[in-house]
Formats: structure tokens, C-alpha cells, sequence
């Protein structure tokens, strides 16, 4: 993966964490959890909702982290964040095994999305998460029948060009951060999430009940 430089504060804090300041690693999580919660949120089966705690797999992360930062300092070949959220993945990755075995989602009811180092997440539930929360009954009812359209849309689309999109608009990385995961040049990135943006949105315009604002 290409080598990108992490910010100076993240460098300082690095340094700080490997000389065993405690606060300092503190801070470096604070800076990062709520992303990597986010990653997590989107990429647990849909099983393990209630069984899993996000909380939980990013504190096994922290601990790898912790003993393995050395390691990283030898050859950081990717930012400190995206080798955290690797090492998070890892960890959901064994809470699936753990939990799921060998058993593959239903092929016929979700369309996976790019499958990499991590464990991939399905059309449905990025649909699920681009649409937010509706918690009234008679909201609970609508944002169900827009989850299958969205679903319906999002099938239509390049598997990397949705990857793109689950890492853009829902993980909140960068373009530079997208490119690194997928292993793409940052231009080519770019125009694969301006491509499925606007592609997602042609779509969605043509759709009654207002699913056109993503």
C-alpha cells in the first residue's frame, strides 16, 4: 500500500504513545474511534447486531495496537488511522468466525460490496445507513420501503464504485485515505465516487417520495 505521511500531531503523538505516554495513546484513539465505530457499524453481519459490541472490538484493536506499534514504526507503510482501522477489521473479522463460522451470507437476498482486507459489508446494509434513522411507525414504514429501493440502486452499481461509497459517505475517509484502502490512484478514486454519486442520484431523482437527496 502506498506510504502516506500522517499529519504532525498524530507524529507527535505517535512518538509520544512509543515512549509509553499513556495520554498521548489515549489521545490517538480519541481522534480516531468514532470512524472506526463507524467502520464497525457498517461492516457487522446484520446477525450479530446485539451480540457484538462495537466498543468492545475496538478496545481488542487498541490492544493489539499497543503491542504491535512498534512493528508499525519500523515500516509504516500506510497512516497510522487506516493501520488502526485494518487492525479493527482483523479483530471484527474474528468476531464473525467466532460467531458465524463458516456460514456466507444469502447470496440471493444482499449483493456483497467490494470484498478486501476487511469483512465487506452488503448493498443492504449500506442502503440501510445512507437513509438514517426513522424511528415512528409510520416512518419506520417508509424508510423500510426506501431501504429496498435504495438496495434495488445500489445493486445496479460497480461493486468497487459502492465500496467507494460506503468508505466516502458513510466512514467518512478521505480521498487520499479510499485510495490507499482500495489500492487505487487518488484521481481514479475520485471519479469513481463522483461517477457512482452521480449515477445514485440520476437514479434516485426518478423515484417518487423525495429519494432523490443522498
Amino acid at each position: 500500500m502506498t506510504n502516506m505521511q500522517n499529519d504532525d500531531e498524530t507524529t507527535r503523538l505517535i512518538d509520544h504513545a512509543a515512549r509509553g505516554d499513556q495520554e498521548a495513546w489515549g489521545q490517538l484513539l480519541a481522534r480516531h474511534r468514532d470512524r472506526l465505530r463507524r467502520m464497525v457499524a457498517l461492516r457487522l453481519d446484520r446477525r450479530l447486531q446485539g451480540r457484538v459490541d462495537a466498543s468492545d472490538v475496538i478496545q481488542e484493536a487498541s490492544l493489539e495496537a499497543v503491542r504491535r506499534l512498534p512493528e508499525y514504526l519500523e515500516n509504516p507503510t500506510m497512516p497510522f488511522f487506516l493501520w488502526l482501522r485494518f487492525l479493527t477489521g482483523q479483530r471484527l473479522l474474528e468476531q464473525h468466525r467466532i460467531h458465524l463460522g463458516a456460514q456466507a451470507r444469502d447470496a440471493g437476498r444482499e449483493i456483497a460490496l467490494y470484498h478486501g482486507a476487511l469483512p465487506e459489508t452488503t448493498s443492504a446494509a449500506l442502503a440501510a445507513h445512507l437513509l438514517g434513522h426513522l424511528t415512528s411507525p409510520s416512518a419506520a414504514a417508509i424508510r423500510a420501503e426506501r431501504r429496498i429501493r435504495m438496495q434495488e440502486v445500489l445493486n445496479t452499481l460497480d461493486p468497487i464504485d459502492r465500496e467507494v461509497l460506503a468508505l466516502r459517505h458513510y466512514e467518512q475517509l478521505s480521498n487520499a485515505e479510499v485510495a490507499a484502502v482500495l489500492g487505487l490512484d487518488k484521481s481514479a478514486a475520485s471519479k469513481r465516487y463522483a461517477r457512482a454519486l452521480v449515477r445514485l442520484k440520476e437514479i434516485l431523482a426518478a423515484l417518487p417520495d423525495g429519494l432523490g437527496e443522498v
